[in-house]
């Protein structure tokens, strides 16, 4: 049992103690204020203040988890043993820079409650953020930090008890249009028709034309080769369906479909089965709650996880809105085009908000790699690299290493095959 002295237990406080010490490190910790039984402990024991009571191990605090609120202030990041660092901490801390505050500011997401130019969809952009402007949005140092933390105290307490995790892996399947073609009802498909003939785009009118006549050639009916692979590899999978009425920015097939909903079903008998939430619930709860109620009908079990439509994610609203529709997981945190660790963990963490100074009741499962990211891309080795570069990172501090490839990417024709190039990432990452 670690111990750990204070001057003031705050939410922020056991919020960050309790994730990088039980979470990431599994070592058991218990706080205290009281001078005397900081004193009186025998085993392991740090203080986290502004001076050291005596020789102990000492970590000077930053003030970030004893205010409340919001602040705009400068962060300068520095380097701890090649590893991007900030909240230096001076020398008579046993570690150069204050990493709970750090790991605060970055798994709160507090630079998107901070002003800034959201994007056509209401994002926050990577370029904004403090891990891109600082190079090491492609580590996640939260982890990092931690294991560094836990070498220090390994040098001082040898016999501290940790629980050690082990490296897992996901792989997302997002279906946010399960058919290019086939299931969309004759007005729809009559109109793509007429679309496609006046632009000349002369592949597809021959690709409709053949699936109206063998569904099963559906360019994204990609299903059944990655069961296979899955298989194959024994690869933990999620299939997120999107399951809403039709809009401007969500057009798959209705779900009132037979043949969709008996898809949905072959999928969930043999993978996890969530919602892939639609663009027009985005600040509509009582939408939300709809979509859920209906896939729930279908597979004939709760769903509880979900990912927003183009990962779309307004802190804190976003989170707030997911725990009143009763979400207990969300696999939105990430950025489309840019792969990296966007709060800076490969670790799954509750979410903290901080307008209300409390942990909400939603686990947040971070990716760190997203198809979308490599569309420009036309080397498949080059993409191979990459995500072998965030595999390595991942199972070095034996996090959890989680992908997001689309139906649409997987089904249609680009710079690279990307169902190869799904099964070969399948290869280098499975455990």
């Amino acid at each position: 049992m670690l111990l750990i002295y204070t001057h003031k237990i705050t939410p922020r406080f056991s919020y960050i103690m309790k994730h990088i010490f039980t979470r990431i490190l599994g070592i058991e910790v218990l706080f205290t204020t009281k001078v005397e039984d900081f004193i009186k402990h025998t085993g392991p024991k740090i203080t986290y203040t502004k001076q050291a009571l005596q020789n102990e191990f000492f970590v000077r605090n930053n003030d970030l988890l004893f205010e409340q609120g919001i602040n705009d202030f400068e962060i300068t990041v520095g380097d701890w043993d090649g590893i991007p660092c900030f909240f230096s901490t001076g020398e008579r801390s046993n570690i150069p820079y204050d990493i709970f505050s750090a790991s605060f500011y970055l798994l709160s997401r507090y630079e998107e409650y901070l002003p800034h130019v959201k994007d056509i969809h209401g994002r926050f952009s990577p370029k904004d953020s403090i891990a891109y402007n600082n190079n090491f949005l492609k580590q996640p140092v939260v982890d990092l930090w931690a294991f560094k933390l836990l070498e220090s105290l390994l040098e001082r307490f040898p016999d501290i008890k940790t629980k050690q995790r082990s490296y897992t892996q996901t792989s997302i399947l997002d279906i946010t249009t399960s058919h290019c073609f086939a299931h969309r009802g004759f007005v729809r498909s009559l109109a793509g028709f007429f679309l496609d003939l006046g632009q000349f785009k002369l592949k597809r009118v021959f690709q409709r034309i053949t699936v109206w006549f063998k569904p099963s050639k559906d360019p994204y009916n990609n299903f059944g080769f990655l069961v296979e692979m899955h298989k194959k590899y024994n690869i933990n999978s999620m299939f997120f369906f999107q399951f809403a009425s039709y809009s401007t920015y969500d057009k798959n097939v209705s779900p009132n479909n037979n043949r969709f909903r008996s898809l949905i079903k072959s999928i969930a008998d043999y993978s996890k089965v969530s919602l892939a939430a639609s663009y027009s619930s985005f600040n509509e709860t009582e939408v939300l709650k709809t979509e859920k109620k209906r896939l729930e009908d279908v597979i004939n079990r709760p769903v509880n996880c979900t990912r927003m439509r183009y990962n779309r994610v307004d802190v804190p609203n976003t989170y707030r809105n997911l725990v009143e529709a009763e979400f207990t997981d969300d696999y939105t945190m990430g950025y489309t085009h840019e792969i990296g660790f966007r709060a800076g963990t490969c670790s799954p963490f509750y979410f903290y908000d901080i307008n209300l100074e409390i942990q909400q009741p939603v686990r947040l499962h971070p990716f760190a790699v997203h198809d979308y990211a490599f569309v420009n891309y036309k080397n498949k080795t080059e993409i191979l690299e990459k995500i072998e570069m965030m595999y390595c990172l991942v199972k070095k501090v034996r996090g959890h290493f989680i992908t997001v490839f689309s139906n649409e990417l997987l089904g249609e024709d680009h710079n690279v095959d990307w169902k190869r190039l799904y099964g070969d990432t399948l290869k280098k990452y499975h455990v």
